[in-house]
C-alpha cells in the first residue's frame, strides 16, 4: 500500500513492489496474480486504514464536532511526516484512466461513500437545529468530499498547514 501510495501505480515497478513486500516473484504472481489485482487490494487497506477517521462521522456527538474532528485528524495525517504524501485513493482517481471496471467502482464507492457519511451528519444536524433546515446538505456533503479530497492534493506541494485550518474553520462556519 505504502509503495503505491507513495509513488503511484504506474511508476512502481514489480522489483519495487518485492523489495516493500520482501516477497519472491513467484509468491507475488501466485497471491495477486498481477500488479492491477495488487493495486486493487491496496486500496482496499488503504479503506480499512482510514475506517477510524470515517468512524468519527459515523459517532459524533453531533455535526459540527463530527466535522471538525475528521478535518482535525484529516490535516494531521496530511501533514504526517511518516506518510506518503497525498491520498491513494485521490491520486488513483486522478490518474483513473484504467479500463479496469473493478478498480473505477472501487474508487467510485469510496467517494460515495465519504459523501453518504458527510450527508448522514449533517442531516442528523437539521435533525436537531444545530444546521440550518434551509441549508441544502446534499451540496455541502459534496463540498466536504471536495474539502477533503484537495487538502491531500494541495498538501504535496504546500506544507502551509495554518492556511487549511483557516480554510476548514471557514467551511464550518458556513454550515
Amino acid at each position: 500500500m505504502l509503495v503505491f501510495w507513495e509513488k503511484g501505480y504506474d511508476a512502481t515497478s514489480i522489483p519495487d513492489l518485492l523489495e516493500a513486500m520482501e516477497l519472491s516473484r513467484s509468491s507475488l504472481y501466485e497471491t495477486f496474480t498481477d500488479k492491477q489485482t495488487l493495486y486493487v487490494e491496496a486500496i482496499r487497506h488503504y479503506k480499512k486504514f482510514n475506517q477510524n477517521k470515517r468512524n468519527l462521522l459515523v459517532n459524533a456527538p453531533s455535526a459540527k464536532v463530527g466535522i471538525r474532528q475528521y478535518f482535525d485528524q484529516h490535516i494531521s495525517s496530511a501533514f504526517d511526516d511518516d506518510l506518503p504524501k497525498g491520498c491513494l485513493i485521490t491520486n488513483a482517481s486522478i490518474g483513473l484512466d484504467s479500463p479496469d471496471e473493478q478498480l473505477r467502482k472501487l474508487i467510485r464507492d469510496s467517494f460515495e461513500e465519504l459523501e453518504q457519511s458527510f450527508y448522514e451528519l449533517l442531516s442528523k444536524g437539521q435533525e436537531v437545529g444545530e444546521i440550518d433546515p434551509k441549508k441544502d446538505i446534499k451540496a455541502l456533503s459534496h463540498l466536504l468530499l471536495n474539502l477533503n479530497h484537495s487538502i491531500k492534493v494541495v498538501s504535496k506541494v504546500n506544507n502551509n498547514k495554518k492556511n487549511i485550518y483557516n480554510m476548514m474553520n471557514n467551511v464550518i462556519e458556513m454550515l
